[in-house]
C-alpha cells in the first residue's frame, strides 16, 4: 500500500474473475478500518493503510484462469498474485505485478485497458481528492470524543484540541526545545509551525499529543512535506526524501534532493517519534 501512486493502475480480482480496473488516485495513507467492513476483518488493526482508487467496472469480467496458458509464463517468483492454475492467492491482498503480466491481463481485458497499461492513453487523475476529506472526517471523530469526554475539564479539552492545530501549549513546548526550521533555518516563530512527529491522531495517550518532544519547527512548505510523509528524518539528523517525492518540488521549496543534508541531533525522546515518522508516515516506494 505504501508503495502505490497516484496514476498507478489497478487490477480488482475477485471471485476467479478481473472485475474492474482502478487508478490510484493519492498516494497511502493512514485511515481507520471502515464501519461497513463489519466482523470482516476483525483481527486487523484498527488503524490501517488506505488509497484512494477510481474503479470503471468491467462489462464482461474476464476469467484468468481460462487464459493460463499465457499467463503462468509471466507470473512472479515471489508475491504472485495468482496460483499456475488460475486460482487467486488467499494470502495476497495487493501485490506489484511485472509489467509483462499487467500487460497480458490489459490485452485480455480488451484495447482501451492495454492502450492505458502501455500510457498510450492518459488517465485521469485526481489531486488527492480523498485523502484528506478522510484523514478530517477521522480526526473530526477523535475531536468529537474529547468534547465529549467527562473525565476532562474544559481547559483539558480545548488544550488538546489547539495541539491538533499546532498551538497552544503545545506550541509552547515545542518552541521551548526548537528554535528555527531544521531544514530552512527560519528562526522567527511567527513564520513556523509546530507540527507533530507522529501525528495527533496517532496519539495512544493525550500525554503524547502535548508532548513537546513530539513535534518539531517547521516552515509551512517544510511541515507539509514532512506532514505528509514526503521527508522525515533519521536519528542521527539525516534528512529523508521519499522515493515518491518529486524532486524538483522539493528542491524549490528547499529541500535538497542531490546531496546529503543533517539537520542536527535529536534527544531520545524526539527519535521515539521520528522512528514513528518514519515507519508509518514517509512514504515508500520498492
Amino acid at each position: 500500500m505504501r508503495e502505490v501512486s497516484p496514476g498507478d493502475i489497478v487490477f480488482s480480482f475477485v471471485a476467479t474473475r478481473m472485475h474492474a480496473i482502478g487508478i490510484a488516485q493519492s498516494f497511502c495513507y493512514e485511515c481507520p478500518r471502515p464501519d461497513e467492513f463489519g466482523a470482516i476483518g476483525q483481527q486487523w488493526d484498527e488503524i490501517g493503510w488506505r488509497v484512494d482508487v477510481r474503479f470503471k467496472t468491467e462489462r464482461h469480467p474476464m476469467r484468468p484462469k481460462d487464459h493460463m496458458a499465457t499467463l503462468a509464463p509471466r507470473l512472479p517468483d515471489r508475491y504472485s498474485p495468482l496460483q499456475q492454475n488460475g486460482n487467486g492467492l488467499q494470502q495476497v491482498y495487493l501485490t506489484e505485478l511485472p509489467f509483462e503480466l499487467a500487460e497480458e491481463l490489459a490485452r485480455l481485458m480488451g484495447r482501451p485497458i492495454l492502450d492505458l497499461v502501455r500510457g498510450h492513453r492518459v488517465a485521469e487523475t485526481l489531486p488527492e481528492t480523498g485523502s484528506p476529506n478522510a484523514i478530517a472526517i477521522w480526526e473530526a471523530e477523535l475531536t468529537r470524543r474529547i468534547e465529549t469526554d467527562p473525565s476532562l475539564d474544559n481547559t483539558v479539552r480545548q488544550t488538546l484540541i489547539n495541539a491538533r492545530r499546532g498551538q497552544g501549549l503545545f506550541r509552547e513546548r515545542v518552541m521551548a526545545r526548537e528554535k528555527y526550521c531544521r531544514v530552512t533555518k527560519v528562526d522567527r516563530p511567527t513564520h513556523l509551525r509546530a507540527s507533530h512527529c507522529k501525528p495527533w491522531r496517532d496519539c495512544v495517550t493525550n500525554e503524547e499529543r502535548l508532548d513537546g518532544e513530539n513535534g518539531l519547527f517547521l516552515t509551512p512548505s517544510i511541515d507539509h512535506l514532512f506532514d505528509r510523509g514526503f521527508i522525515s528524518f533519521q536519528d542521527d539528523g539525516e534528512l529523508v526524501v521519499s522515493p515518491v517525492a518529486h524532486a524538483q518540488s522539493l528542491n524549490k521549496m528547499g529541500v535538497p534532493t542531490d546531496q546529503r543534508l543533517n539537520v542536527g541531533r535529536f534527544t531520545d525522546r524526539q527519535r521515539y517519534f521520528l522512528n514513528f515518522h518514519r515507519e508509518h508516515v514517509l512514504l515508500q516506494r520498492s
